[in-house]
């Protein structure tokens, strides 16, 4: 695929994203591979669509106006580099953290492997720290 290429693909991705779970859901099928990998800043890798859906399902489900903005869009080779700020209202349960209707924004940056038009692995980084802060989850340091 091409850089321009890659570049749309991305984006589509994301607006699909902004249109809710199911939309989600079904860009995953259209948009990954079956064989997707996922290393994530959330510990072990997530790997296959059915365990990858079920990753982002928990978001939607804690964050169920969750919406995502698109900052830089980087392509080299058969790889895209994202940075995304992702914001929501906390209105259902997140690893274990029941709901506390505060609004949040959490960044993250991410960089993604594209083979025969799909992406067949992602290495993501987020703000998972700032965002257990925003939910009263971990103390904000004092300054």
């Amino acid at each position: 695929m091409s850089e321009k290429d890659l570049k749309a693909l991305t984006r589509r991705m994301y607006e699909e994203w902004n249109k809710g779970k199911a939309a989600t859901i079904a860009d995953i099928d259209e948009t990954y591979a079956s064989n997707y990998v996922f290393h994530s800043s959330m510990g072990s890798d997530i790997r296959g669509l059915k365990d990858f859906k079920q990753f982002m399902s928990a978001y939607y489900d804690a964050f169920a106006d969750i919406c995502w903005t698109l900052g830089d869009v980087v392509v080299e080779g058969d790889k895209v580099a994202v940075r995304w700020i992702m914001t929501g209202t906390h209105k259902g349960e997140l690893m274990g953290i029941p709901p506390t209707n505060k609004k949040v924004t959490m960044w993250g940056i991410e960089i993604d492997r594209v083979a025969g038009g799909k992406l067949v692995e992602g290495w993501a980084r987020f703000d998972t720290m700032g965002l257990m802060q925003q939910l009263g989850a971990i103390p904000t340091p004092k300054k």
